[in-house]
């Protein structure tokens, strides 16, 4: 399973929303660069870099910001504010590993699977994130306060066939609140659609949960909170999923 150590940028700044609401947000310093090569130092090979000032103004803002945590050596995976190909294609040639598409995946399938086609699966992440209501997950957009018409499973089915590759849910209702993952959630999407390198997202509090995400079969899973927290440290979430 791989790690992803999150770095959410919102005007300059290193944050953390709770439940995606931009008027609970936690800052943790201006120096996203340096808190990258930190994480490298423990071990890391992977960022999740999320624009959350072009996921907010829907343009994309902090090019300068991407720029320099590509050339802090990680595979960086980035999103906020990519609604055309063109902004893929300059994401891609800023020096990022792997586009997060969130709105466009969710709102425009089609579109997005033209986009698959066009730069690879291997190049592209779904991003959808659900609200999970009565034991169905929805996906929700426009700043997780509108849920859409299909169930997560429906919209899903809808790319059979397609170079859809790596998808990143996340359970909005359990992100930046450090409450544990939802595990059989994960383990059902994982049984359900193995073809899918699935990442997990939203309530890593402690090491048990990396073991039990592990467990579920994800592909990988995003820590964000926990680790600006100190509950754990990068090094120390290495070592325990080596011994797991």
């Amino acid at each position: 399973m791989h790690l992803y150590p999150a770095i959410d940028l919102l005007d300059g700044q290193v944050v953390r929303l709770t439940h995606g609401a931009f008027d609970a947000v936690t800052a943790y310093g201006n120096d996203p660069a340096a808190q990258a090569r930190r994480w490298r130092e423990e071990g890391a090979d992977w960022l999740h870099v999320i624009d959350l000032s072009g996921a907010r103004d829907g343009v994309r803002r902090q090019e300068g910001a991407l720029r320099a945590l590509c050339e802090t050596g990680l595979n960086v995976q980035a999103g906020g504010g990519v609604r055309t190909a063109d902004d893929i294609a300059a994401m891609l040639d800023s020096g990022v590993s792997r586009v997060i598409v969130g709105s466009v995946a969710i709102t425009q399938p089609k579109l997005f699977s033209t986009w698959l086609q066009q730069f690879g699966g291997d190049r592209l992440v779904a991003a959808l994130d659900v609200c999970i209501e009565s034991g169905v997950a929805v996906p929700v957009i426009k700043g997780w306060v509108e849920s859409s018409l299909t169930t997560l499973d429906q919209l899903l089915v809808g790319y059979q066939g397609s170079s859809l590759r790596h998808v990143l849910i996340t359970d909005v209702g359990r992100d930046g609140a450090l409450a544990g993952p939802a595990t059989e959630f994960y383990a059902s999407l994982t049984a359900r659609w193995p073809e899918l390198a699935i990442q997990a997202s939203g309530g890593v509090a402690a090491l048990p949960d990396l073991k039990a995400l592990s467990t579920a079969g994800v592909d990988g899973v995003i820590v964000g909170k926990a680790l600006y927290e100190k509950r754990f440290s990068l090094r120390e979430a290495i070592t325990c999923l080596h011994a797991a």
